[in-house]
């Protein structure tokens, strides 16, 4: 049996807070299948029995992600309760939610990169251009709204750089190999460089057939392309160059806090995550050297 209380709770998810019959249907499935479990009064529940739940659903092999999402039903519910003066207070606030697993993510490894950039490419100006996106995307770890919103100012092929715009309208300066500043220099020469324009600055650097700056969408059609025509099945994105450039350079023995400012990554934490290849080679040579491995 669903609750009165209960009912008038989900009445004000939709009526004061505007949440979407979706959202309640999903509000009611984790507190009704909270409220069955119970053995008492849910009224008279305190943080022992709801952390007894908890050990419940991860009997039952449920992901942290949905035992999160069905604590915070029951947190809102017994918030609305308390509200209503119904509980004396909310047995939620000593309970913590599972944290999440980080999903590591998916990059080439270094002879599929190698594949995708020395795969067949047109021998005209959109097949330089499309060379030139994956070895800048590749060898400088951008990101692509990074990339496209590139302009020829930014570029210093002669130092072997560029200036990119980040999240935040954070700049840095990263550096350019030299695959990836010959490929466009060799695309800039290709199109015109824009010189005896006024202002570099504020030229796109990678353009589509009309003109116009490529878009990311059409960026990423790029990297499918070419990579299907390499005979990588994975299903790789602009980001995935990203990784790898990344795990490539960890797996080298670059330092952490260098990777983290080459992507522009605010926090070190989102940087860590890449450290799994390097965990990953480490443990290789254990077991491959070690007595007892």
């Amino acid at each position: 049996m669903f609750y009165a209380a209960a009912e008038v709770f989900l009445d004000y998810l939709s009526v004061e807070r505007g949440l979407s019959p979706h959202t309640i249907d999903a509000y009611r499935r984790d507190i009704s299948q909270y409220i069955s479990w119970l053995k008492v009064d849910f009224l008279k529940a305190d943080s022992s029995l709801i952390g007894e739940y908890v050990g419940k659903l991860r009997e039952k092999e449920y992901e942290a992600s949905s035992i999160t999402r069905k604590l915070s039903a029951i947190r809102m519910f017994y918030k609305f309760l308390y509200m209503e003066g119904k509980v004396d207070y909310n047995p939620l606030e000593e309970i913590t939610s599972p944290r999440r697993g980080r999903k590591l993510p998916a990059y080439l490894s270094e002879k599929e990169v190698d594949e995708l950039l020395s795969t067949s490419f047109p021998d005209n100006l959109y097949g330089i251009r499309d060379r030139a996106i994956l070895e800048v995307l590749y060898g400088a770890g951008l990101r692509i709204s990074e990339l496209v919103g590139l302009n020829i100012g930014d570029l210093n092929l002669r130092g072997g750089w560029v200036k990119v715009l980040g999240k935040g309208s954070k700049e840095r300066i990263v550096p350019l190999g030299r695959e990836a500043c010959r490929w466009v220099r060799n695309y800039l020469k290709e199109k015109g460089d824009g010189k005896g324009e006024e202002n570099t600055e504020k030229i796109p650097l990678f353009l589509n057939r009309y003109g116009n700056r490529l878009s990311r969408q059409s960026c990423w059609k790029i990297i499918k392309k070419y990579a299907r025509r390499a005979g990588i099945s994975k299903n790789i994105s602009p980001h995935t160059l990203r990784h790898s450039f990344a795990t490539h350079l960890l797996s080298g023995d670059a330092d952490l806090r260098a990777v983290q400012e080459l992507l522009g990554h605010a926090n070190i934490d989102t940087t860590q995550i890449y450290t799994h290849i390097s965990q990953e080679r480490l443990r290789k040579v254990y077991k491959k050297y070690h007595p007892r491995a």
